[in-house]
């Protein structure tokens, strides 16, 4: 039995896109951990070039709900969300059902995406709800600090001298610094990051998603991460929209709700919105590319065993499209 996956990405957070309708049975839990642990590899080992998950989509039981997202890391541990994921996903079920705005079900929430206008020729894009937030240390998964209940610019000793976090979950738990140029393109955050997810540490027992963020004008931040399950990569939809929550209560001189917020990142841009709420209830949109890079087909058990010796690709010319837009891009230098 064959299995065809695309191979899809937000700016530049990269994963092979399943869809379990595509087979008579699905695949397993088991099987999805496998796969994502195969292809997922880089440096050759894996798939073509590899990827940061598998993104898992499927029918949905949900009423006013047009499908089911799951993401399997490249580890084979399974996030509660991923944003970049997210508009991929969106743009699938949207041109699979005829659909411009709809929501998609995940882990703990249904969440609303919708298609916006391209970003550049050939470079479609998605705008998806990031939702639900919470700085409540228990739902975070952290332990520090004598067991505070929030962490929202402070200093964690164990963690580093000088720097400030935030803690904060939207779902995905996300540790979150302020930094100056230097500290941002420094090792201090892949040394952070590989302790806060060595599975050893006692204040993220479980891990988390260490980000840096560079404040670069009004309204504009660059955000470099180091996510829990992949480690450094280009981008994280969840990381650059809790980043963007906390550039907007802490940064007040900078920014403010309900503006349109420019986040670069290693792998490109994406804009943000920040909104609240009732009862300070905070979400935020997350605006960006959609790109679909190649399409694959291979055999599922050559898939399961590592074997991709009859795997064929077909590739869609969208990532020349999205590499032309991010070189027109004024970032970080």
């Amino acid at each position: 039995m064959a299995v065809k996956m695309i191979k899809v990405h937000g700016s530049g957070n990269d994963f092979y896109l399943l869809d379990q309708t595509q087979f008579p049975e699905p695949l397993s839990d088991a099987d999805l951990k496998q796969l994502a642990i195969n292809i997922c590899k880089r440096d050759g080992a894996g798939l073509y070039d590899g990827a940061d998950g598998v993104l898992v989509v499927d029918k949905s039981e949900h009423s006013q709900v047009l499908g089911r997202m799951r993401v399997i890391n490249a580890d084979g541990t399974e996030a509660s969300m991923c944003g970049n994921g997210l508009r991929t996903v969106a743009r699938y079920l949207g041109t699979q059902n005829s659909q411009e705005a709809f929501k998609v079900q995940t882990m703990y929430a249904d969440l609303k995406v919708q298609a916006v206008a391209d970003l550049a020729e050939n470079v479609p894009a998605f705008s998806a709800e990031i939702s639900p937030v919470s700085f409540d240390a228990k739902t975070i998964g952290m332990h520090a600090n004598n067991e505070a209940a929030t962490i929202i610019n402070e200093k964690i000793p164990a963690l580093s001298a000088d720097l400030k976090f935030s803690a904060v979950a939207v779902p995905n738990p996300h540790l979150i610094a302020f930094v100056d140029h230097d500290t941002l393109v420094g090792p201090e955050l892949g040394r952070i990051g590989q302790w806060m997810n060595d599975g050893k540490n006692a204040i993220f027992p479980d891990g988390v998603n260490v980000s840096f963020v560079e404040v670069l004008g009004k309204n504009a931040i660059f955000v470099r991460t180091f996510e829990r399950g992949v480690g450094f990569t280009n981008a994280c939809g969840t990381a650059m929209s809790a980043s963007s929550l906390m550039y907007v209560l802490l940064h007040q001189e900078s920014t403010d709700f309900n503006q349109e917020i420019k986040v670069t990142n290693p792998g490109g841009m994406v804009k943000t919105v920040v909104h609240q709420g009732a009862d300070e209830e905070y979400w935020m949109e997350l605006i960006g590319n959609a790109t679909f890079v190649r399409i694959v087909t291979l055999p599922v058990e050559s898939a399961l065993a590592a074997d991709y010796s009859e795997a064929s690709a077909t590739e869609t010319g969208e990532q020349a499209a999205y590499e032309d837009f991010v070189a027109s891009l004024t970032t970080a230098k």
